[in-house]
């Protein structure tokens, strides 16, 4: 490595990258270990087979349901208070909440924790990616963001190897919030973006979430930031995280060995990959929404592809679980789009509860699922969920179609409000 290409490394790799990183890092542990743990965990609560299945989907609803509210308290904070406050406290939050999740016994203290949890994992990222989205030259924030996503993402496979090795839902938990609560201590060697400190002082009207509301032009560039990510966190929180089912209805061979944790693991290996490959593919076309549009594209064949996959053997279906992720890799420029689409004094606000809203669009994500799954087509998933792939393809389409293009465009400023 030549000494401008060390520098250049340097620039990047700050510490406000790193720290974001590790945190998402363990935000994704957390959010997808429930899906993970799920079965092993309900059923060492007394539930098995329907009540197991519905179990499940209460408590991923209120996971969702804690962040739809985190992501708005958050995110309001964070524009108000500063990114680093956010990007702790919330870090904070969902440690504590894991290892409460480690001590539950009852399906109703289950989903308290969740809730709580999913509060405190709505702050992390948006915190993160505007923190280093207003740290980083604008030709290199492309890079950063892509770091942070692409060794946030890594979490999920690590909660899944931390399963397979103590087979412990409990001591998972616990793991996971041991290392939030390490994490804290690099929050030294972090300091307040610039941006932000200058605009703190100059701007009165900062974090005002119905501002997002009152203004029609904003308020759809909001409501387009939201709708591109939704299938994303259809394909995982549905496709993927009831992987079990869906293999058993496509007739996979040795269906019953699959489980979800190691489905996840899959996904998420490839979506790390669709991250760095969507990362410096928008880096090479200078664009943002080209990238966007060549990966939903790629989700919705996928989503195709995996629901017609019959007979397939289980090694197989991992992999085209791998290659759903891969299809997916549009997370960190969907996420820095929406840093791009606004000003300083209300970034963080909607940095924070976009994403949130996309993965706090799951339970009605799930509702849409059901009423197709049992009302349309008599208890076919595989149908159902090629009905709802298409829905959620065409409006995230038709969203990206009207944006803005942002790859060049100047974060310093503040919206009128």
């Amino acid at each position: 490595m030549t000494k401008d290409e060390k520098n250049i490394t340097a620039r990047i790799l700050t510490p406000a990258v790193i720290v974001a990183a590790l945190g998402y890092f363990v935000d994704i542990y957390d959010l997808l270990l429930f899906g993970i743990v799920r079965k092993a965990s309900l059923i060492d609560l007394g539930l098995v087979d329907q009540a197991n299945r519905d179990a499940g989907e209460h408590l991923i609803s209120m996971q969702m349901y804690g962040m739809l509210l985190g992501g708005i308290l958050w995110g309001i904070l964070g524009d108000k208070k500063g990114r680093l406050s956010v990007l702790f406290g919330s870090i904070f939050m969902y440690s504590i909440a894991n290892i409460a999740n480690g001590m539950v016994h009852s399906v109703e203290a289950y989903a308290f924790w969740r809730f709580i949890a999913g509060i405190g994992l709505a702050g992390e990222l948006g915190a993160g990616i505007t923190l280093v989205a207003e740290s980083l030259p604008k030709n290199k924030r492309g890079y950063g963001t892509m770091i942070v996503a692409s060794v946030g993402l890594t979490g999920a496979i690590v909660a899944n190897l931390v399963y397979q090795i103590f087979e412990d839902w409990r001591l998972c938990y616990y793991a996971g919030g041991v290392l939030g609560l390490l994490l804290l201590f690099l929050r030294v060697s972090v300091r307040e973006s610039l941006m932000y400190k200058q605009m703190e002082s100059a701007v009165e009207e900062r974090g005002k979430f119905l501002s997002l509301f009152t203004d029609r032009k904003r308020f759809t560039r909001y409501l387009q930031c939201i709708l591109i990510g939704i299938p994303l966190w259809f394909l995982v929180g549905v496709l993927i995280t009831f992987s079990p089912e869906f293999a058993k209805a496509l007739g996979v061979e040795g269906a019953e060995t699959i489980k979800a944790g190691s489905a996840i693991a899959w996904c998420y290996g490839g979506l790390v990959f669709g991250d760095i490959m969507s990362g410096m593919l928008s880096q090479y076309l200078q664009s943002r929404k080209k990238v966007m549009a060549i990966f939903l594209a790629l989700n919705l064949l996928m989503v195709f592809v995996y629901l017609n996959a019959h007979g397939i053997t289980s090694g197989m279906f991992y992999l085209l679980c791998m290659a759903m992720g891969f299809s997916v890799g549009y997370w960190v420029i969907f996420v820095t789009i929406a840093a791009e689409q606004f000003g300083t004094n209300i970034r963080a606000t909607v940095t924070t509860t976009v994403p949130n809203f996309v993965r706090g669009s799951l339970p009605a994500i799930i509702l849409m699922y059901q009423y197709f799954r049992d009302k349309t087509f008599s208890g076919n998933i595989l149908q159902a969920g090629m009905v709802v792939g298409s829905i959620l393809a065409v409006i995230a389409f038709l969203a990206l179609w009207k944006m803005k293009e942002t790859f060049t465009a100047d974060l310093d400023y503040s919206e009128t409000i």
